[in-house]
């Protein structure tokens, strides 16, 4: 692969990523420095490799318009003919200059560079905003069509908690013996019930036409690199999406600033926020009805447990006492932590 690059050099080492949970990425070593390689995993284009290339092609496109308006991103490298991807044996791989930097959680963020992430984000929805429309769009001389975002339902839900206690309390089939982790599932499976039986009423309705536009879709630590003080890149664009673009920053507020046992930082969330708003020119109509949405879909979701017990996938697991601690905690702070946003 490394020859259809000009001046990369010769490899030397290539070493796996094992950050993060859904992708390949690999660190090579060559006679000229490092690079980050990417192998795209997309599922959602597998049926359709041309798609997928096609979706990688956009979101590549999106990181070099963005770097010109001061973003930090990383756009891949051209090859010789020009191209950012390259499909092997149906495999599609882009290879990146390497970045050194860390990722860093709210924790080890001040105030003051909790407002600069806020700011970040807010950066990101207006520079997507001038990038990709209308020339990304499905058809070049209209912006992208709206997509509806239906809230969950929580008879849905129900019916998932009966399943996932039947496999948490071990009559699933998996064989293993329950352990701390199935005692805890049990218990937060059913206080989610209750919770969801006490406050099945407040189902979002439908937005009629929430601010939506174009979004990174997986804004969070593991996806941003810190330099010091100074976030360096931000990377990993497979999710860019047609989303509304207040849920995207409830959703980076809950991952960044939630704390071990399920609270949120406040302080650091209003900072954040506040500079959100200012650089995204986001109302604070709009993050209310965007914490409003997030609330209530967190307290439907149970991704940890369904890739435990259907998946038998246990990677995520050390996320889920604070996850699923952060739904009772909001539900029972609900009014502290839209102020929050909005103040």
């Amino acid at each position: 692969m490394l020859r259809r690059y000009p001046n990369v050099g010769e490899p030397l080492a290539c070493e796996p990523i094992t950050k993060g949970l859904l992708n390949h990425g690999y660190r090579v070593s060559t006679t000229s420095g490092s690079y980050f390689l990417k192998h795209h995993l997309d599922k959602k284009h597998l049926d359709d490799p041309s798609g997928e290339r096609a979706a990688i092609v956009r979101q590549h496109r999106a990181t070099q318009r963005l770097q010109s308006l001061g973003v930090p991103v990383v756009p891949p490298l051209t090859d010789t003919r020009g191209d950012t991807v390259t499909v092997i044996g149906e495999r599609c791989y882009a290879l990146h200059p390497w970045v050194d930097g860390l990722h860093r959680v709210g924790s080890q963020l001040t105030l003051s560079q909790s407002r600069r992430l806020g700011a970040l984000l807010g950066t990101v929805h207006t520079g997507l905003e001038q990038v990709m429309a209308p020339r990304d769009s499905p058809h070049p001389t209209s912006p992208p069509a709206r997509p509806v975002h239906r809230s969950p339902d929580a008879a849905d839900t129900f019916a998932l908690i009966d399943d996932l206690l039947a496999a948490a309390r071990g009559q699933g089939g998996r064989g293993a013996p329950r352990d701390a982790f199935d005692e805890l599932a049990v218990h937060r499976l059913v206080e989610r019930r209750a919770l969801l039986e006490q406050h099945s009423h407040r189902r979002p309705p439908t937005p009629d036409g929430p601010a939506t536009g174009w979004v990174h879709g997986d804004f969070h630590p593991l996806n941003l690199l810190y330099r010091g003080a100074d976030p360096v890149a931000i990377v990993d664009w497979d999710r860019l999406d047609v989303q509304p673009r207040a849920e995207e920053a409830v959703r980076a507020a809950a991952i960044f600033f939630v704390r071990p046992a399920g609270e949120l930082d406040l302080a650091k969330v209003r900072a954040y926020a506040r500079a959100y708003r200012r650089a995204a020119g986001a109302g604070a109509a709009e993050l209310a009805a965007a914490v409003h949405r997030v609330w209530w879909e967190r307290l439907n979701d149970f991704w940890i447990l369904r890739w435990r017990y259907r998946l038998d996938d246990r990677r995520a697991d050390p996320q889920f006492p604070a996850v699923s601690a952060l739904a009772v905690w909001w539900t029972r702070e609900y009014e502290a932590v839209s102020a929050a946003f909005t103040e």
